[in-house]
Formats: C-alpha cells, structure tokens, sequence
C-alpha cells in the first residue's frame, strides 16, 4: 500500500537562462534562480543541458553543481558528450530525454524499449558514480517495465498530453489521460520505480496530478518562471507548493 506524503517539488530554472541568452547578457543569472528557489523551498533543481546550449551552457551546470545545497537533477539526452559531462560532474540525478534540434520543448517520452541495450549500457557508469538515473517517458506499460529492466531507479511520467488537453477544455480526454497516468503511476511503482512527474502543469491543472499517491516528485518550470515575472519567483513557488499539499490532503 502506497503512503501518500508531501510532494517534492522540483524547479526548473532552464528559462532564465532562455531569457538571459536573449540579450547574450549575463543577466539574469540561473544560478541566483535556483538560489531562490531553494529559498522558497524548493527540493531540487532541474536543468537541460541540450545538444544545441539554447538555454542552459556548460557553465551554469557547472555553477549549479557547486553553489546549490539542494539536489541537481541534470536532464539531457543519452549522448556520449552529456555522459561525460554528468561524470565529471556528479549531480544527485539525471533524467534521459528524448531530444530533437527543431523541437521548442521536449515533445512525448523516450522510447526506453526500443533502445534497451543501449541505455542500459550508457546508465551503468552514471549509476556507478552515484546519479539517480530516471527515464523521462510516456505512460505507456512497456515503457515503464523497459525503465524497470535496464535498472533505472526512477521515471518521469510526462504529463504535457494531459495539461494540453486540459488547457483546451477537452475535459473528458484530459480525464482519460489522468487515469492512464494513475495506472501508469501504480505499475511503475509496483516493479520498484520511485515515480516522478512532469511537463506543462499549472496552478490550474496540478492538482489531480499531485493527488496520485503513488508520485513523490513533480518537476515544473517554465510556468513558474513565467510566473515570476508577475508576482516573483519566491510567491510562485509558496503558490504552487501550497497547490501540491492541498491536493495531498495535507492543509
């Protein structure tokens, strides 16, 4: 039987540095974000490191890695320049992406089943030097039970479907996907899998994701950054965490 606990919540910092980089400035600073963040309570800092550098550089990994007190949970995807990256490095957690140059954000999950042999040689060395490796992936069965076998210790359910849907008004598909997500969540957690969420939530569709007693994790950022820019980062995120407990049960 699943315990259900306060959410950890993880803040995305990767769209200050898409502002900053729109100036080729050196303002704003991701580092200070994440800072922040972990101020207001945050529980941990997710940044993409992409193939192309479209938001996030070497550097600001290399600063989040050094100045937070909280766990880094690095994203990128499964190439040899990220895995030597993350060595070198050493974050709390990596999350495996699917990554393509055009797309504006990460579209859908990856495909871990179609790729098993690889990733679970390209995991085992990270998973060595202490990362917790997590899958970023539909909800789809196959994919969980592939996270499972390559000995991955977490997936994140992408959760963009759902709050696209959501924010269209399609309520009744939106409702659909929520329960795809729900089995989703029980099964991964029945084969051991600590489960995470993420992608698109808001103030307006977080609560049914967060009220999943099986997720520990949500991972959210570009709302919460454009957020801040109406009431600061600091008061988004107390908003949101307030959300996440509320759906708990825990106010």
């Amino acid at each position: 039987m699943t315990t259900v606990g306060k959410l950890r919540l993880g803040v995305n910092i990767d769209h200050v540095a898409t502002v900053r980089n729109a100036r080729g400035s050196a303002w704003p600073d991701p580092l200070r974000a994440a800072l922040l963040a972990e101020a207001a309570g945050a529980d941990g800092i997710t940044a993409h490191l992409r193939e192309d550098r479209r938001h996030i550089r070497d550097t600001d990994m290399e600063a989040l890695a050094a100045g937070i007190g909280i766990p880094l949970n690095f994203e990128c995807a499964a190439t040899d320049e990220m895995a030597a990256i993350i060595l070198r490095l050493k974050p709390h957690a990596v999350c495996l992406v699917p990554e393509k140059r055009e797309e504006r954000t990460t579209e859908g999950g990856l495909d871990v089943a179609s790729d098993i042999d690889r990733l679970t040689a390209y995991i085992t060395p990270l998973r060595t030097a202490g990362c917790r490796v997590s899958m970023f992936i539909g909800h789809a069965p196959t994919q969980i039970a592939a996270s499972a076998r390559i000995g991955a210790a977490v997936v994140e359910l992408h959760t963009g479907h759902y709050s696209d849907l959501h924010a269209e008004g399609r309520l009744d598909e939106a409702n659909a996907e929520l329960d795809a997500l729900r089995k989703a969540a029980t099964y991964a957690h029945s084969l051991g899998l600590e489960v995470h969420a993420g992608h698109g939530l808001t103030y307006d569709n977080v609560a049914p994701v967060a009220a999943i007693p099986e997720i520990v994790e949500l991972n959210i950022g570009h709302f919460l950054i454009g957020e801040a820019i109406y009431m600061g980062l600091e008061d988004a995120i107390l908003e949101m965490r307030r959300r996440m407990d509320e759906a708990r049960g825990l106010l």
